[in-house]
């Protein structure tokens, strides 16, 4: 079986070095809030070029977090509304009701599955705030168009950047274009942890220290304890874990570049549509998502003869039980890229030999 993501056989790749961080950290005796963590944040926001790099839990809390600094700075309020694209994974809207925002839906663009920057403006009130955009299953979702709107509107432009890591747009990396952005690191994400974690970047210097003390329970001196925050720390272990494979996350694009082009040229299958890609810097592929009206019996087909894939998203946030008063809302494109989407197995570790079968496999269906 072709597994859709083989991650004990990516980090076997940086085994020694991964062993060796975490008995530093061991041997240390220093598990929160350390070295390990410092390094990281300035090493992270190298990369993405920004001010500031701030570790929490995982990705939500970094979104979560940039909202409720926004509400604790005064530039947002309980009910002002926040677009969305509509088509995102739940972690996104979850992190504006969170915070007592209200989630704004807008339809993607068909081809790149990214918010449609032409569609904003009808839906800006008002109470509009801010744009989260989501740079989805690794592809740049900004342009020019889009800044201009948050200019023209004064509003503050998010980025939901959990899947973009390295993604680069007019020379900038995501996560560093916007306000400020929410990064994940997830075990399957392109830079992974071995476990939960995540990242705010920002160049806001007052957005990063309200974040920092947020993300420890509203505090910057123990004991002393400025807002209500939340307990969402990097550990000192998973920044450690991330220091190693940050080292090598421009090797892994290539890679991954390497198996979604792959896919891009050998892929003749006229029932199978395929992702349209703007720029080859601006798409990281965290993921490869084609569409399948025949989805059920694709998958499987695929499974059937030895490969897994997988569904990104199988149902919009706007339909879930959690958002029972949404459910009436409907999205067209968003609804049927959901009944149609399916991942192809995609990672630095995929052999030329597992890709043709990959390919030979859908080109038959």
């Amino acid at each position: 079986m072709i597994s859709f993501l083989d991650l004990k056989k990516i980090n076997a790749q940086y085994e020694q070095e991964l062993k060796n961080a975490a008995i530093r950290v061991i041997d240390s005796g220093w598990y929160l809030m350390g070295k390990e963590l410092e390094t990281f944040e300035q090493n992270y926001s190298t990369f993405c070029g920004t001010k500031y790099s701030l570790g929490v839990a995982n990705g939500l809390d970094a979104l979560r977090l940039i909202f409720k600094a926004y509400i604790e700075l005064g530039i947002m309020k309980v009910g002002d509304e926040v677009i969305v694209p509509a088509n995102t994974y739940i972690a996104s809207v979850l992190a504006i009701s969170d915070n007592g925002l209200i989630p704004v839906f807008v339809e993607p663009n068909r081809n790149t599955y990214n918010l449609d920057s032409s569609k904003i403006e009808s839906v800006i009130t008002s109470r509009t705030k801010a744009i989260l955009t989501v740079h989805l299953y690794g592809q740049n979702s900004i342009d020019d168009k889009m800044l201009a709107i948050c200019e023209k509107h004064q509003l503050k432009l998010i980025e939901d950047s959990a899947q973009s890591h390295g993604a680069v747009w007019n020379g900038k990396v995501m996560g560093s274009i916007g306000d400020a952005a929410g990064h994940s690191f997830y075990p399957g994400k392109n830079l992974g942890a071995l476990g939960d974690a995540g990242a705010v970047t920002t160049n806001d210097e007052t957005l990063a220290k309200t974040i920092e003390a947020l993300r420890n329970y509203g505090s910057l001196k123990k004991y002393e304890n400025i807002y209500q925050g939340l307990n969402s720390r990097l550990d000192e272990i998973q920044a450690a874990f991330l220091n190693v494979k940050l080292n090598y996350i421009e090797k892994d694009i290539s890679e991954r570049r390497r198996v979604a082009n792959y896919y891009l040229d050998n892929i003749k299958n006229p029932e199978i549509i395929l992702p349209e890609v703007l720029s080859e810097e601006g798409h990281v592929w965290h993921l490869f998502v084609i569409r399948s009206k025949d989805r059920v019996n694709f998958q499987k087909y695929m499974e059937t003869n030895g490969v897994q894939t997988i569904i990104h998203y199988p149902i919009p946030p706007h339909k879930q039980k959690c958002y029972k008063e949404m459910n009436s809302m409907y999205f067209e494109l968003t609804e049927q890229i959901h009944n149609e989407v399916v991942s192809l197995p995609i990672s630095p570790v995929l052999t030329e030999a597992e890709l043709c079968k990959i390919v030979n496999l859908i080109n038959s269906f």
